[in-house]
């Protein structure tokens, strides 16, 4: 039998508004609340609201779109805030924009596509979330590469998990040179039946470790290639 997972303690002070519980305003919701944030979940489908009642700390029927609404249900007082809303982009940018109006310092907003999210910029969202999109880059880099896993940041900045290319094992990373050749950085290291641990110059890498290297996107994938 699966063992129930148990929730954090919930932090002083640490709350969230989430707007639309779909498929990713509702998960997220679920794991925010598993870390012990306080989460409101707000949707304009009541069996949807239902659905997240004994789950979240508190759920709402609210039209988002309504700023008196929101005001009711205290959007202003949240210094956090996800917009999850998809499928309809007027009430989505509407209620982001709504949000904004209301002081709201920190809000992300999904987007279904990059001019969606021009917009959701625009009008004002701190953080705009494609997760279609940022998903399917991310699993293309899996799919043509030898990476274990690839996370890309902005400013082609990226951390890949990959396991150490021969030629640099058995070798102080300092003696390897791996930066000057490639453009990487080693960050961590994990051997069988150990945890990660930070690199240093004087780590020694051997056959089949794991490596989080850090750098840009390309030389990232030039070193993860050489496995």
């Amino acid at each position: 039998m699966a063992r129930k997972r148990q929730r954090r303690k919930p932090p002083s002070g640490h709350r969230v508004l989430v707007i639309g519980l779909g498929r990713f305003g509702g998960s997220l919701a679920l794991e925010l609340a598993n870390r012990g944030w306080e989460v409101l979940g707000l949707d304009n489908d009541a069996r949807v609201v239902q659905d997240f009642r004994q789950q979240l700390t508190h759920t709402m029927v609210v039209d988002s779109t309504d700023v008196e609404a929101l005001r009711q249900v205290g959007a202003q007082e949240h210094r956090r805030a996800v917009v999850g809303i998809g499928t309809d982009l007027e009430a989505s940018i509407l209620t982001t924009s709504l949000l904004v109006d209301l002081g709201v310092p920190n809000i992300w907003a999904k987007a279904i596509n990059r001019q969606h999210g021009r917009i959701l910029e625009q009008i004002g969202a701190h953080h705009v979330v494609l997760p279609e999109h940022d998903m399917g880059e991310r699993v293309a880099h899996l799919v043509t590469g030898r990476m274990l896993d690839f996370i890309e940041f902005e400013d082609d900045f990226a951390l890949a998990k990959t396991v150490a290319p021969a030629e640099a094992t058995d070798l102080p990373l300092g003696e390897s040179r791996l930066r000057a050749k490639y453009g990487v950085t080693v960050v961590s290291i994990k051997r069988e039946g150990a945890d990660f641990t930070y690199a240093t110059a004087d780590t020694v890498i051997r056959r089949d470790d794991v490596l989080i290297v850090a750098g840009r996107t390309n030389d990232v994938e030039r070193f993860s290639e050489l496995v």
